[in-house]
C-alpha cells in the first residue's frame, strides 16, 4: 500500500488546442511538482496522443531537477501505434519508452476492452491522479470512464481543465 501513496496516474483528452498547450503544461508541471514534495515518486502514464503524451514528456523533462522520480508506462498492447497514422506522434510515444523507468503492458495485442484494463490498472495502483478532463463536453470515452473511476476508488482527482 506504501508505494499505491507515492504514485500519481494520468489521463486526458487526447486533443489540445494548440492555444491551451502552453498553459496547460505549466499547470501540469506545476501540479507534478507539488505532488513530488508531498512524497510522490512515481508517475503512471497510458502512453495515448494528446495528454498522456504531454504528462510523459512532463515528468521526463522533471527527471533532471527531481531524479528520484519515475515513469512508468502502462500500455494497453505491444502494438498501440500499429493504426497511428503520424509518424512525429510515433517517434515522440517510442522517445518516451525508451526513457520510461518502466513498461507494463496490460495485454499483449490489441483487443476489445484493452484501454480499460490499462486505465483500471493505472487507477487502481495510484493514490493520486492528475486529470485534464473537460466534462462540459465530454460525458463517455476513455477520459470519462477513467476520472469516474477513480472517483469510485477515492482518488485524490487534479483536474488541471479546472484550474
Amino acid at each position: 500500500m506504501e508505494k499505491i501513496n507515492k504514485t500519481c496516474c494520468f489521463t486526458g483528452h487526447r486533443r489540445i488546442d494548440d492555444k491551451d498547450k502552453e498553459a496547460l503544461k505549466a499547470r501540469l508541471k506545476t501540479a507534478i511538482i507539488l505532488l513530488i514534495e508531498n512524497g510522490v515518486l512515481y508517475f503512471g502514464a497510458g502512453g495515448a496522443l494528446g495528454f498522456d503524451t504531454l504528462a510523459a514528456m512532463t515528468v521526463l523533462e522533471l527527471k533532471k531537477d527531481y531524479p528520484d522520480i519515475k515513469l512508468i508506462l502502462v500500455l494497453p498492447c505491444k502494438n498501440q501505434t500499429l493504426y497511428w497514422s503520424n509518424k512525429k506522434d510515433i517517434e515522440i510515444y517510442n522517445y518516451i519508452k525508451e526513457r520510461a523507468d518502466k513498461i507494463v503492458y496490460t495485454s499483449e495485442f490489441y483487443e476489445s476492452g484493452c484501454m480499460f484494463k490499462r486505465n483500471r490498472h493505472l487507477v487502481d495502483n495510484s493514490k493520486y491522479c492528475i486529470c485534464y478532463f473537460n466534462f462540459n463536453n465530454r460525458t463517455n470515452g476513455g477520459t470519462a470512464y477513467t476520472v469516474n473511476y477513480a472517483e469510485k476508488q477515492g482518488r485524490v482527482i487534479i483536474n488541471l481543465a479546472y484550474i
